[in-house]
């Protein structure tokens, strides 16, 4: 077959095996991008990760086929020029050519079925946990970590941090691309920057679940606590925790979630990345009246600032990727038996090795062993020691990401940050003074009904104790001054 002045420009260019493989492999590529962006468009819950297939992957390789297509053409002309003929052609009289189409058929039928099973099966890899926080191992393993140690690693990623509607959407695929190549260029912030400004409201992701218009009550915690003497003199306390309710329906409005109660709003201006110093609020009640409230140190000018709305995340800030003190850990290892509260000194010992400064994960599970059985050298019970210290460190300490409990503030609460006084200080007062956002005291969000240790914490006091500090009554209650998670100030 000879490409006369009539043949097509199809047989001029294209009619060649480069040509032909290209098209198969653009076909594929636009075939995925269908694929994916269908499953992408009507799945519940929208994965970033399937944009970047979507929108990067499967776009590239279509790319890719056309180039190839082209590569044919320009290959097939050159030939055709300097040979003067066109041998470099397909021609189906030939039956090597024959035989070639077949097989090439079989292999293209091949790879196509492989694409749409391998793009299906892909979406559904890349909405799952372990891809989330696997694939891109360096960056989201402490995330990873914690996440899988939470109450919520039953909940998928993409459940809190993928959006609804248009705008989510858009915003999701950006930052899926984004992430991608912040991981291949290793230009990625150590540790993870926080708070995430594009979270999704807490009312389209938490109270799916946690709907606080349903919440009533107290809540009962014991909270076991160990000094840092020689015996780790045990020091308990505990609380009735007035979660209170948010509906009136079902009863008066009040407690720790009258903030979110759909009766109030609560909007505030943070003047730090961390949103730790909160320096004006505003609030409005069931009849619309509205309260302003500012320390007198801010001079600000609130329409330069962004105003946000209290939700659940303002103090609840790290429910799925909470990073322990070291401190609090070796206290809860004790309590569970975990770590054996009769060796001398144990807690000390365990809390200074866990906050020394290491260069590498492995290098800190070595020194951990080592130092630990030198202090212990005959002691039965230092191989359980050194194995819950090297999991205290594992789980919540990556010296490669920088991550540790001081890199991310947690709201909740007041005893290793400031969480509840940022507002509640007694220091933010009305424009007239009349009006101050009060200094909690104990029993403003919740009840000490016992405190101490053995026969102590059977002595139940209703109408609550003043909080007793280890010695003395304690009225000052800005504890992160002295608690810092690690060695005690």
């Amino acid at each position: 077959m000879s490409a006369g002045p009539q043949t097509s420009f199809t047989k001029r260019h294209l009619w060649n095996w480069t040509s032909f493989a290209g098209g198969v492999i653009a076909f594929a590529g636009f075939f995925a991008f269908l694929l994916l962006s269908a499953i992408d468009f009507i799945a519940h819950a929208s994965s970033p990760y399937v944009g970047i297939l979507a929108y990067v992957v499967a776009p590239s390789f279509l790319i890719f086929g056309l180039a190839l297509m082209a590569l044919g053409a320009w290959m097939q002309h050159r030939h055709s020029r300097q040979s003067g003929g066109t041998a470099w052609e397909i021609d189906f009289s030939r039956l090597k050519d024959r035989r070639k189409l077949a097989l090439f058929a079989v292999v293209s039928t091949i790879f196509l079925i492989c694409t749409a099973m391998g793009s299906y099966q892909t979406y559904h890899m890349s909405e799952s946990v372990e891809f989330c926080g696997e694939t891109c191992h360096t960056p989201m393993h402490p995330e990873f970590t914690a996440y899988q140690n939470s109450p919520h690693a039953r909940v998928a990623c993409v459940e809190c941090h993928v959006g609804s509607g248009a705008k989510a959407y858009v915003a999701a695929k950006w930052n899926g691309v984004h992430q991608m190549v912040c991981v291949f260029t290793g230009k990625y912030h150590r540790p993870i920057e926080t708070p995430i400004k594009n979270l999704r409201p807490a009312q389209e992701t938490c109270e799916q679940c946690h709907w606080p218009g349903k919440f009533d009550g107290n809540l009962d915690r014991t909270y076991n606590h160990f000094l840092t003497d020689k015996t780790n003199t045990q020091f308990s306390v505990r609380l009735l925790l007035h979660v209170g309710g948010a509906d009136p329906a079902l009863g008066p409005v009040g407690g720790i979630h009258w903030h979110v109660s759909q009766n109030n709003k609560i909007e505030y201006i943070a003047t730090d990345d961390k949103r730790q110093v909160i320096p004006w609020v505003r609030v409005t009640n069931s009849r619309g009246e509205v309260t302003e409230y500012r320390d007198p140190s801010f001079k600000g000018d609130i329409s330069k600032y962004e105003i946000r709305r209290m939700d659940c995340i303002d103090c609840h800030n790290r429910p799925a990727h909470n990073y322990r003190a070291p401190n609090d850990s070796v206290d809860l290892a004790m309590s569970l038996g975990q770590i054996d509260r009769t060796m001398p000194w144990v807690k000390s010992n365990a809390v200074e090795v866990l906050t020394r400064p290491y260069q590498t994960t492995d290098e800190a599970v070595q020194k951990i062993a080592t130092t630990l059985r030198s202090e212990y050298p005959t002691n039965t019970s230092a191989d359980g020691l050194v194995a819950s210290v090297q999991t205290i460190y594992t789980n919540n300490f990556f010296p490669e990401m920088k991550v540790d409990w001081q890199s991310y503030p947690v709201n909740i609460g007041h005893k290793n940050w400031p969480g509840c006084f940022r507002c509640h200080d007694g220091s933010h007062k009305t424009a007239d003074k009349k009006k101050t956002i009060p200094a909690s005291d104990c029993n403003t969000c919740h009840t000490i009904i016992a405190q101490g240790n053995g026969d102590d914490l059977q002595k139940l006091n209703g109408k609550g104790n003043v909080f007793f500090h280890i010695d003395s009554e304690y009225t000052d209650f800005s504890c992160n001054t002295c608690h810092t998670g690690g060695i005690q100030k």
